[in-house]
């Protein structure tokens, strides 16, 4: 699996939420099937989250500029959250 294609279809034909504030919010909302974060997000939400058992987490490797350009975004996205994956199979990334 290819995971910049498999987030792009998963962007494009379903509902994922950007940055590290929403997916805070989806994640409290229980909406969040995964959370993908990138290597150089914030140690604190990072902790957040892996304490939580009830939600998936993928670490990006690369930098929040490298996975905004994965998004397709001329932005960084520290974080961001699956909610629908459309016909994206990224959730085969769960733990």
């Amino acid at each position: 699996m290819d995971f910049n294609t498999s987030l792009r279809r998963a962007i494009k034909t379903g509902n994922v939420i950007l940055g590290q504030n929403e997916t805070a919010v989806c994640i409290e909302e229980k909406k969040a099937k995964l959370v993908v974060m990138a290597e150089n997000c914030p140690s604190a939400f990072r902790k957040k989250v892996e304490e939580r058992e009830d939600t998936s987490l993928y670490i990006y490797e690369g930098s929040s500029v490298q996975l905004g350009r994965a998004c397709g975004k001329p932005f960084m996205v520290s974080a961001l959250a699956i909610v629908e994956p459309g016909e994206s199979d990224i959730l085969s990334l769960s733990r």
